[in-house]
Order: C-alpha cells, then sequence, then structure tokens
C-alpha cells in the first residue's frame, strides 16, 4: 500500500476524472432526459470538448447508463434501474400497501393511474399502471417530476408548508404555457386542492394531458402519497373520475390509519 497523495497523472487520479466527467454529462440532460439531447449540447453544457463528450458517452451507452437514437442521447434504462432500487428500499413498504389501491383505481376508471410520494419540491412515482387509452405523460416509475407542474404534487403541496418554500425558493419554471407561472397562481391552485379535497393538471406538465390527484393521509392526518388519474384533455371527468379518487385515497387512508405498526416514521416519506 502506498502513503500519502498520490502521483499526478495516476491512475485513480485518471479514473476520477473520467467519474466526474460522466456525472457532468448525466447533469447536463436536465429535463430533456426523455426528449434527447446531442452531444454538442451536452458537451457545452458539461464544459468539455465535444471528443471527450463524444468518448466519455460511448462508455456510458456500453453500460446502458445512456442509449442513443439516431443523433440524440437519452439517459438510458440501467440508470432508472439503479434510481428505482434506490427507492424501494426507502419506500417498498408504503408502495406494497397501496398498490392495491392503486389496481382498485384502474379497474374503477381504466385511465392511467399513478401512486407517488413528495420528497421536498419534488414527485417521486412509486407505481404507475397504464390506461386503454394511454396518452404521453412525464412520469415513470422511479422518475422524478417538480410537484407544483403536477396534479399528483399538488394534491401533497397543498399539505406540506416546508415543500411549498423549497418550490418556491427553487423557482417556477414553465413545462408548457398552461404551467403556473407565479407564486399567486400556486397558491390558488393549492387552496382549491385543500377545499376540494382534490388537486388539477390542466395541460401544466404535457401539453394536451389533464389529470387530477388525491392525497393519501396516516393515522396523524398528514399527507405520505397521492393517486393520479391521467389521460388527454376532455377525457378525465371530474366527476367520474374524481368520485373514484376520492373512494380509493379514503379507502387507502382509512387502511394506513389502522397500522398498528409502521415499517419506518411516516413523517420520513
Amino acid at each position: 500500500m502506498v502513503d500519502g497523495p498520490l502521483p499526478k497523472g495516476s491512475a485513480s487520479t485518471c479514473e476520477r476524472g473520467a467519474i466526474d466527467k460522466a456525472f457532468s454529462l448525466l447533469a447536463a440532460f436536465g429535463r430533456e432526459a426523455n426528449a434527447g439531447v446531442g452531444v454538442s449540447e451536452l458537451a457545452r453544457r458539461a464544459e468539455l470538448s465535444k471528443s471527450t463528450a463524444f468518448r466519455v458517452l460511448a462508455v456510458l451507452e456500453r453500460n446502458g447508463v445512456v442509449c442513443r437514437q439516431g443523433l440524440q442521447y437519452r439517459i438510458g434504462s440501467q440508470l432508472y434501474e439503479l434510481g428505482y432500487q434506490a427507492l424501494v428500499g426507502e419506500y417498498q413498504w408504503l408502495q406494497n400497501a397501496l398498490t392495491p389501491y392503486l389496481a382498485q383505481l384502474f379497474e374503477l376508471t381504466h385511465e392511467t393511474v399513478h401512486l407517488a410520494v413528495l420528497r421536498g419540491p419534488d414527485v417521486v412515482y412509486l407505481n404507475k399502471l397504464y390506461g386503454h387509452r394511454h396518452f404521453p405523460a412525464p412520469s415513470r416509475i422511479g422518475g422524478v417530476v417538480p410537484a407544483y407542474c403536477t396534479a399528483i404534487g399538488k394534491a401533497m403541496l397543498a399539505h406540506d408548508p416546508q415543500g411549498i418554500e423549497e418550490t418556491l425558493a427553487r423557482g417556477l419554471v414553465r413545462w408548457t404555457s398552461k404551467t403556473l407561472a407565479s407564486s399567486d397562481d400556486l397558491e390558488r391552485a393549492l387552496e382549491f386542492a385543500r377545499l376540494e379535497g382534490m388537486a388539477v393538471d390542466d395541460e401544466e406538465s404535457r401539453q394536451g394531458l389533464h389529470c387530477l390527484a388525491v392525497p393519501v393521509f396516516n393515522a396523524q392526518r398528514s399527507v405520505v402519497a397521492a393517486f393520479s388519474v391521467a389521460g388527454a384533455a376532455g377525457k378525465i371527468d371530474p366527476g367520474v373520475h374524481g368520485r373514484a379518487l376520492r373512494r380509493v385515497g379514503y379507502e387507502a387512508s382509512r387502511a394506513l390509519a389502522t397500522r398498528r405498526t409502521e415499517p419506518r416514521p411516516l413523517d420520513a416519506v
């Protein structure tokens, strides 16, 4: 074993440099992880030369961390799988407890349904069942999306002052022309969610997508998760789908409230 710092240019120094470059490129995808980004743009964002970016991306592609379609790169399935496995350990009991209710919601609506938790200002999706009339949505199991532009996120943010504070501190960025863009807009949407017991996404996360969502409470009346129904604008009925959501949200909350023990503190979820 060698004591003291490694000599400049050693294998470990080069390896650390390569890892730093790889993380810089992955971070450079930003919100276009699914849409695709060209190597020149990724290199610019990561402050790397195009040749270096191309070489590192080739290594990431071989390992399934990114994938290439034509001239565009996207985040690969291996990275999503790693992220999902990390989440399973933390939220598995909640996923197991609430997935039967997600299945019930699907049977009542036959639309795409989601189960998610709130992590600071973001939504983390724990499960998703695709509906018969699937409409593209910026959600995937293990994926993370800002809460303020989703119904499922607003359903939870409405009862989480700290989450609201973190959301406003980070700023509201438009995903579509209808995305909430001011603190006043957000507060009105959250007040609506509190009064109605249901939050709405009216093409705020993706053009043409409409969602409804309800929170799930524990015995202490703290919000620990939420369900949503999503579909093409004009196909999601606040009356019909809203009743199904409220029914399933109520039954899931009642089930959690009667649990004798909890594998981990719900406040940490």
